[in-house]
C-alpha cells in the first residue's frame, strides 16, 4: 500500500481569530460531536467559584481523538522537559477540569 504524500498546508486567521487564557474546560459529548467550553475561573471565596465561559468549539469525534492524541504526545514531551505535573487528587478523582 503506499502512502499518499502530505499535502503543504496553509494557516492564516480569519478576522475574527483571537487568543485568550483559560483555566477552565467544560466538555460535553454527544453521539455527533463533542463540544468544548473554554473559559476562566477564579475563587470568589473559600465556597464560591465563578467560571467565566468566553468560547466554545465542536469537535467531530474524529477531530477530538486527533486532538487528545496530540495533547498526550505534546504532555509527554513537557514533563520530560519540566517534569511531572500533579493533579489535584480531588479533581482527578471526580473526572471535572475546572
Amino acid at each position: 500500500m503506499t502512502i499518499p504524500a502530505q499535502p503543504n498546508v496553509k494557516n492564516s486567521q480569519s478576522s475574527s481569530y483571537r487568543e485568550n487564557y483559560a483555566n477552565s474546560v467544560q466538555i460535553r459529548v454527544n453521539v455527533w460531536d463533542f463540544f468544548l467550553v473554554f473559559g476562566t475561573l477564579q475563587q470568589q471565596s473559600e465556597s464560591e467559584v465563578e467560571v467565566t465561559n468566553f468560547q466554545g468549539v465542536y469537535l467531530s469525534p474524529q477531530q477530538a481523538k486527533a486532538l487528545l492524541t496530540i495533547l498526550e504526545q505534546n504532555m509527554v514531551n513537557y514533563e520530560k522537559t519540566f517534569g511531572e505535573i500533579k493533579l489535584d487528587p480531588k479533581l482527578a478523582a471526580g473526572g471535572a477540569v475546572n
